[in-house]
């Protein structure tokens, strides 16, 4: 497996952590030392960023209804069928695997 980055690792905490009615931001930066700039830079990569990219202009379309991306990384964990939490976020670290590799410059 390649190695997949901070924002990977980070992104693990944040969808494990971002049921409905779970923590709130500033529980998140206490139980992870996370700094509140980071959570915030992460919270809007997730909202903004990740929905700006081509690769997640071509992958929304596979989701119907589409995703609420307010929600994210929520909604995505929510589509996937599996009951354990683990399985479901299994599925959604492979599917935004490419992200965290380089593409090659052409």
């Amino acid at each position: 497996m390649r190695f997949a980055g901070r924002r990977v690792y980070l992104a693990v905490v944040l969808m494990l952590r971002s049921p409905p009615g779970s923590a709130s931001g500033k529980e998140l930066r206490e139980e992870f030392s996370i700094p509140a700039r980071t959570l915030k830079r992460w919270r809007v990569w997730w909202q903004e960023g990740l929905p700006a990219t081509p690769f997640w202009q071509a992958m929304r379309a596979r989701f119907m209804p589409p995703l609420v991306i307010e929600r994210l990384p929520q909604s995505l964990l929510e589509r996937f069928d599996a009951n354990a939490l683990t399985d479901r976020l299994t599925h959604a670290l492979r599917l935004l695997a490419p992200l965290s590799t380089r593409m090659p410059v052409r």
